[in-house]
């Protein structure tokens, strides 16, 4: 029999978990492609002060971790558990199981997130907490467990928090969205390194593919609308001045325009993971390649939005500060985005990194435009 008394001993420190969870949920978004269906889930502002991870197992089994200014908190529900407050003669919560909770966390536990539906009890089965400078975690010592191999639902609700191991975590994922994870993207992931399109790619191609992600765009307004606008990358604007042609031979495919005249052309073939490069031409003659992937293209214009200066020469910390002083909300608005569109989060330097090493390759691959039939009609490079 396992209960949440064992569960306190194997976990690790707060920051521990905190990482972990925060893991969880970085891999749950990138394997999955509907945001609404995802099994953990991160939230730094549940609370003023209080940051949330939560697990829906979408069965009708939950736990919330919650880390407050007082301590960690931490709520399960294991709904066929004979502890439910449902499976209960007076329908309320267990004895014993939030005796001995914190004065300083209870109130968290009142929240109407967390209260049983058609009857007045909280919605827990499992209660661990650790203070702020505790050294311990702990659980009600007032509890009588009922005769069960799983009195509480905590060998199951919190197997991911207890072994916390690549292979564990792999496993998990396979089971319950039934396809392959790859084991290093995994250990890349729960090592704490950056989410990176590389890393996103191998863990769901399908995710960052170009139909899907202007499937995305298509049912998200404010994607649309910043797209249209700030990002200078416009879905319905896809009539370009003149048309075009590509020396190396490859298909040249408009997706978008901007206000001034340009135009976005996805070229070539689909690879084999649903993506073509990204090439951009200006109305004034000039052209460059700007994305090995419209996942690529789209993280560019959500970070740095004015990276037409930096083909013309401009660097960090001037470039991008024009837009950031008219646009002061840029950051918040720029994490919004990136999540709902399930672009890993990226810097300014390594955005600016990617689109420089890309456009290198503009001319001796074979991406400088010219207008077919005219002589002397090759596009300038933009890159100086």
């Amino acid at each position: 029999m396992t209960t949440a008394r064992d569960t306190a001993a194997l976990l690790p420190e707060p920051e521990v978990l905190r990482a972990h969870l925060r893991a969880l949920a970085i891999l749950d978004a990138a394997l999955h492609n509907d945001l609404q269906d995802h099994q953990y889930e991160f939230d730094a502002a549940w609370r003023p002060g209080v940051e949330a991870d939560l697990m829906d197992s979408g069965a009708g089994d939950d736990f919330t971790v919650l880390f407050t200014p007082s301590g960690v908190l931490i709520r399960g529900y294991d709904h066929e558990s004979a502890m439910s407050p449902y499976g209960t003669e007076d329908e309320q919560v267990w004895p014993g199981v939030l005796d001995d909770v914190p004065a300083a966390l209870r109130p968290f536990l009142d929240e109407p997130d967390f209260r049983a539906k058609g009857i007045d009890a909280v919605r827990v089965t499992a209660c661990l907490w650790r203070e702020t400078g505790d050294t311990a975690w702990r659980t009600s010592s007032a509890i009588t467990f009922p005769e069960d191999s799983q009195p509480d639902g905590s060998s199951f609700l919190f197997q991911l928090l207890v072994d916390r191991s690549p292979e564990a975590v792999q496993a998990h994922f396979e089971n319950y969205y039934e396809c392959s994870v790859p084991l290093d993207a995994v250990r890349h992931v729960l090592a704490g390194r950056p989410l990176t399109l590389e890393v996103a790619r191998a863990l769901n191609p399908e995710a960052l593919s170009d139909e899907v992600l202007l499937e995305k765009i298509a049912e998200h307004a404010e994607a649309a609308a910043y797209l249209a606008g700030d990002g200078e990358f416009d879905l319905e604007r896809t009539d370009p001045i003149e048309s075009i042609a590509l020396p190396n031979g490859l298909s040249a495919e408009p997706v978008a325009g901007c206000n001034a005249g340009g135009t976005h052309y996805l070229c070539g073939p689909t690879g084999p993971e649903g993506v073509r490069p990204v090439l951009y031409t200006d109305s004034e003659g000039g052209a460059s390649l700007i994305a090995e992937s419209l996942a690529e293209a789209l993280t560019l214009v959500i970070v740095l939005p004015s990276w037409h200066d930096a083909l013309a020469g401009s660097r960090p910390p001037a470039l991008g500060a024009d837009h950031l002083e008219d646009n002061p909300d840029h950051p918040a608005v720029r994490d919004r985005l990136l999540a709902a569109l399930q672009l890993p989060p990226a810097t300014v330097q390594e955005v600016l990194d990617r689109l420089l090493a890309t456009a290198a390759r503009t001319v001796p691959d074979g991406f400088l435009p010219h207008v077919p039939g005219e002589e002397g009609s090759e596009f300038e490079p933009l890159l100086h």
